[in-house]
């Protein structure tokens, strides 16, 4: 596969996985977004780590560098984790930060309105609360703070 690599001027090396950042909710974040990637059998291993973003306690955008377990899998990886449901976006889909989230708040902004309409979220970014109106209000209230006053901070 031909990988597209993102933009690594958008983004802070980290340190091996064994040493901490000095920054204990970012360290926790981290070990979060690595255990999420890690939970996937199409990742084998994680070769290298960035952090894109960080607003402690509310976002943190991580790229992994990985060594994939199949052939159709990209070798860079997005993962959002914080206060909101944590997932994936292949770097093929977003090069930057930016493009990441804005990914991440249009696939949940469409979670949001399923659910609203209980209609299925089966094929949909996976989210691990049930496609209520009540849980659509409130992620639907996150997303518009994450739209609002974090992504422009990271528009380049």
């Amino acid at each position: 596969m031909n990988d597209i690599i993102p933009d690594l001027t958008s983004v802070t090396r980290l340190p091996p996985a064994n040493i901490s950042t000095g920054e204990d909710d970012l360290d926790s974040a981290r070990i979060e977004a690595r255990q999420y990637l890690e939970f996937y059998d199409w990742v084998l291993s994680i070769k290298g780590e960035y952090l894109g973003y960080g607003a402690e306690g509310i976002i943190y955008i991580f790229l992994f560098e990985i060594e994939p377990g199949r052939p159709d899998v990209p070798e860079w990886t997005w993962v959002i984790v914080g206060d909101v449901p944590p997932t994936y976006i292949p770097a093929d889909d977003a090069r930057t930060p930016f493009a990441a989230l804005d990914g991440y708040i249009g696939a949940l902004e469409d979670w949001v309105e399923a659910a609203r309409q209980g209609k299925s979220v089966a094929k949909l970014i996976p989210v691990d609360v049930p496609a209520s109106p009540a849980n659509a209000e409130m992620l639907d209230s996150r997303l518009k703070f994450l739209d609002e006053k974090i992504l422009p901070l990271l528009r380049k």
